[in-house]
Order: C-alpha cells, then structure tokens, then sequence
C-alpha cells in the first residue's frame, strides 16, 4: 500500500578464500568443478563463473566454501 512491507533485497557480496572483495570482471583460481582460471560475468541477471579454458559456467552460489560461506576461489592479480 505505502511500500512499508515491501522486500528490502540484499546486495550481493562476494569475497574470496583470502576475504577479498569479488566484483564482474575480476579472473579467479577456481578451485572447485575443474574450471581452472575463470572470470565472473554476468548474464540474464545470473552471476556466474566461467571458465577461460573451457568456457564451462558454473552459478556463484556453488562456489560458497559452506565453513567460511566465502567463494572457493582466489582472485588474481590484473594482468598489466
């Protein structure tokens, strides 16, 4: 009616195994479904992991190491 009981949505925090902060764009060490080197894209409103050498996706939310609740991965340097 006036928007009082309306669904606040969280934003999305991603860090790595090391608690750094994980944005699109940023290439990680997979270490989980054999992605190897891999950039998290966006697509249709998904986050996902992708992986350079094979092209193989894989959801974010199956990244989650369940005893930190971090993304089992570590965030690589930028290439210069």
């Amino acid at each position: 009616m006036f928007g009082f009981f309306k669904k606040k949505e969280k934003a999305l925090i991603l860090s790595d195994l090391e608690d750094q902060r994980l944005v699109v764009g940023d290439r990680v060490m997979a270490l989980r479904y054999e992605l190897g080197e891999a950039e998290l894209i966006e697509e249709d409103g998904m986050i996902f992991y992708r992986s350079l050498e094979t092209g193989k996706k894989v959801e974010w939310f199956k990244m989650i190491d369940a005893s930190t609740e971090k993304q089992k991965v570590k965030k690589l340097p930028l290439s210069k």
